[in-house]
């Protein structure tokens, strides 16, 4: 008998389980242990990458912190993991203790997982099979002193493989998908197929995103769209699914993308700045 089955209910004298699925591992009570502790997890997805669907993460993450929520920003782009950099918090190293992985805090509100915060070398590729990075993104979960959230945001790298499957799986059937994409017809082809994964793993597809949606005017502020407009919200309306709102092409995001600083944190008043806020709308009406 091990020591974690002492005093468990299904031990039998002879140092049996009378359990017949067996009893859950230590490892896996750690991660439900973790889990019971956050409230809601939101995966943000997308089945096309240059999407920027980083960005929307990273956006989302930072709005619902400066709404009063304790939120938890994962960052599972184990080849290229861009949200250090958005957060202007490349260079930091999460702290050890008590055996946990203490996450980067952003502020009061916001602490920020990532595995660009373990690679010393910014120029090192990161050359991994899938079940290398499968028990990375378990480890960052349960690993992780992540504490009492009101929001887990994860930011899962393009398409429908290891790592967005394995966050899904780890989070469990309540995790919700955010799906981002851009209005041209090709991007919207490949979302298409990240909605219906998501919900064949039985999780809820939360809303779709269209970003990148006309272009934001330096001079006047009118958009204009240079690209199509209205394949987000028309694929949502095809698949069934909430349509959370278009984020045009703002030169700002882009800069402050660049420069380190989170949009929403200095332009939350500007006409982009908004239309993030009512995208997290729903997120913040969702029960305690």
């Amino acid at each position: 008998m091990s020591d974690a089955c002492n005093g468990c209910s299904s031990a039998t004298g002879d140092g049996g389980c009378s359990n017949p699925n067996g009893c859950p591992s230590q490892e896996d009570m750690k991660l439900k242990k973790t889990l019971s502790r956050i409230k809601h997890k939101v995966v943000v997805m997308s089945g096309k990458g240059g999407v920027g669907k980083s960005t929307v993460a990273a956006n989302i993450a930072v709005a619902l912190a400066l709404a009063g929520k304790k939120v938890g920003l994962l960052d599972v782009d184990v080849h290229g993991p861009s949200i250090p950099r958005l957060l202007s918090l490349k260079g930091n190293a999460p702290k050890v203790s008590d055996g946990k992985m203490e996450p980067v805090q952003w502020n009061r509100n916001l602490w920020v997982m990532s595995l660009g915060f373990l690679i010393p070398d910014p120029n090192q590729a990161v050359i991994w099979r899938g079940p290398v990075k499968i028990g990375l993104i378990k480890q960052f979960v349960e690993d992780v002193a992540w504490g009492d959230l009101d929001f887990l945001v994860v930011d899962c790298p393009p398409g429908t493989g290891d790592e967005p499957l394995s966050t899904l799986q780890t989070l469990g059937t309540d995790a919700l998908g955010v799906i981002v994409t851009t209005p041209q017809g090709v991007a919207v082809d490949d979302v298409r197929r990240s909605i219906s994964f998501v919900r064949e793993l039985e999780n809820t597809v939360f809303g779709v995103i269209e970003n990148m949606s006309g272009f934001v005017c330096p001079d006047c502020g009118a958009i204009h769209n240079i690209f199509s407009s209205g394949g987000g919200e028309e694929l949502a309306r095809e698949m069934g699914a909430n349509f959370l709102g278009r984020v045009p092409i703002d030169p700002e995001v882009a800069r402050s993308g660049d420069e380190g600083y989170p949009f929403m944190k200095v332009h939350k008043d500007t006409s982009t700045g908004k239309i993030f806020a009512e995208i997290i709308k729903p997120l913040l009406a969702l029960p305690e």
